[in-house]
């Protein structure tokens, strides 16, 4: 709720979390960082469609 009366004041809020799913869920625009680097950066449908983020970080059968 806090978040996104946030985001109708036109505020912006950075987010560090492990729970991909649930942030993912909230999030307009999100970044997964791999070894200390961005892996892969846009909005959640590109982010959970991404081959390589698949593999790497999100899990082959992870679904929102």
């Amino acid at each position: 709720t806090i978040i996104f009366k946030l985001k109708s004041k036109g505020i912006g809020i950075l987010i560090t979390e492990h729970n991909v799913r649930e942030t993912l869920q909230i999030t307009d625009f999100s970044y997964i960082m791999h070894q200390g680097r961005i892996l892969i950066a846009g909005r959640r449908d590109e982010l959970t469609q991404d081959k390589k983020a698949r593999e790497i970080f999100l899990g082959k059968n992870f679904k929102l």
